[in-house]
């Protein structure tokens, strides 16, 4: 349990030191990301990202794990 919340620790840091360059990438506008932009509402969906996201994480704990 220790290593899982030292690692998870580490890839928060990871990820926070690497935001600038993260923030560029095009996620969240992948084509499939449903955006509905109306007069006072706006419903925004990233299926495309969330997928993409998913598969990234899966394969990284996968690698991990053998």
């Amino acid at each position: 349990m220790s290593r899982a919340l030292i690692l998870i620790g580490l890839v928060i840091v990871a990820i926070g030191l690497l935001w600038p360059w993260l923030s560029r990438l095009p996620l969240g506008q992948l084509p499939g990301d449903i955006i509905i932009r109306k007069e006072n509402v706006s419903f925004f969906f990233p299926i495309t990202t969330m997928i993409l996201v998913s598969v990234v994480i899966s394969a990284i704990l996968w690698l991990f794990q053998r």
